[in-house]
């Protein structure tokens, strides 16, 4: 069974949800954007789709039962509240929302709605991530007490100059942007311990002033060399978890690191067994012992469209949510714990102690 959706917000992520939909049969109804070129543009490629300007217009639309809010983080609270005010099942971007108190405002307007929030915490669904969920089931890793996650960008600051690099728009830099993911799939493989305490450093040292910025990617947009840049585009965290478990967490938008020396991915340590996966990649390395040997596995990973893939598998569980009225895989709830980590992390740095996890 399918559905008409409409889309929040007409960028580059919208075009992706748009044709992981539609790849499933989903019909869009329509995009707005504040921009009206950008909403017309995308519109063109989606027989029946409209083009609107404002927000009600949008969720105006008949027999449109969910939307997607793609718009800029500060946006994502008040879209997606109106979106469920209006009776809408909403699919919304990562972050949550710019801190726990705005998921809080989202969670009790789903609440009191009936509504259900799906957020694209979309990490928990690349090939790797789902054959290393499988071997923790399997019991393969025991208990999972300590976890190492990176992802590093040589020079690749996301629209530089722009919202992705405004802390009054964005809510932060590569933490909010890269962290949230590593955090989110860290917190899921290992069964959603609670966290505690957090210790956090973030630093931007690269895109100010934005014109002496070497870049080798500028995947939102071309730079605004007068534009704003006070956001983080490092970040170190170590977060403390219930049960003796820890998480290191690395993410970087610019550093001054030998490409292919650090490798991105995630390591978690279990008292049976360990394992190093890509998160967009094949590669997942068993650490075990079998018959008194130490021995390294290298489970086989299905091959398909990395990417694709992932969004496919986003949208069927958000279709089974909105179609069977049942609880999203990464929840709303999920999103404001892992934005409860954001926050402390960076609170941390701030204050330049611990802090415990709200």
């Amino acid at each position: 069974m399918s559905f008409r959706l409409g889309i929040i917000g007409a960028g580059g992520i919208a075009a992706e949800h748009a044709k992981a939909a539609g790849a499933l049969g989903i019909e869009i109804a329509g995009f707005c954007d504040v921009v009206p070129e950008r909403a017309e543009q995308l519109a063109g490629q989606y027989p029946g789709a409209k083009a609107v300007e404002k927000v009600e217009d949008l969720l105006a639309l008949k027999d449109m039962p969910a939307v997607a809010v793609t718009t800029p983080n500060c946006f994502h609270k008040p879209h997606a509240i109106a979106a469920l005010e209006a009776g809408k099942d909403v699919f919304l971007e990562k972050p949550m929302g710019m801190d726990v108190a705005e998921c809080d405002d989202i969670i009790d307007t789903m609440d009191k709605s009936g509504r259900i929030v799906q957020v694209n915490l979309i990490c928990r669904n690349s090939p790797t991530a789902l054959v290393v969920s499988d071997l923790i089931q399997a019991g393969r890793l025991g208990r999972i007490y300590h976890a190492k996650a990176s992802w590093y960008r040589r020079r690749g600051i996301p629209g530089l100059g722009r919202w992705f690099t405004t802390r009054s728009q964005a809510g932060g830099g590569v933490l909010i942007d890269l962290g949230v993911h590593k955090i989110d799939l860290v917190m899921h493989l290992a069964g959603h311990p609670k966290a505690l305490r957090a210790s956090g450093h973030v630093t931007g040292k690269f895109g100010s002033p934005p014109e002496k910025y070497t870049y080798t990617e500028m995947w939102a947009g071309p730079p605004n060399l007068k534009g704003v840049f006070d956001v983080d585009d490092g970040a170190i965290g170590l977060v403390r978890f219930e049960n003796d478990m820890t998480l290191e967490v690395n993410v970087t938008w610019a550093a001054n690191l030998p490409g292919g020396v650090y490798p991105d991915g995630v390591a978690l340590m279990g008292d049976k067994g360990g394992c190093f996966f890509e998160l967009w990649g094949d590669r997942v390395m068993l650490a075990t012992e079998e018959d008194g040997y130490l021995v390294d596995v290298k489970p086989h990973v299905a091959p398909e469209e990395l990417w694709n893939g992932a969004w496919k598998r986003q949208y069927e569980m958000f279709t089974r949510a909105v179609v069977d009225r049942i609880r999203p895989q990464a929840s709303a709830e999920d999103g404001r714990t892992v934005q409860a980590v954001l926050d402390a992390l960076y609170r941390s740095s701030r204050e330049g102690r611990e802090v415990e996890v709200g």
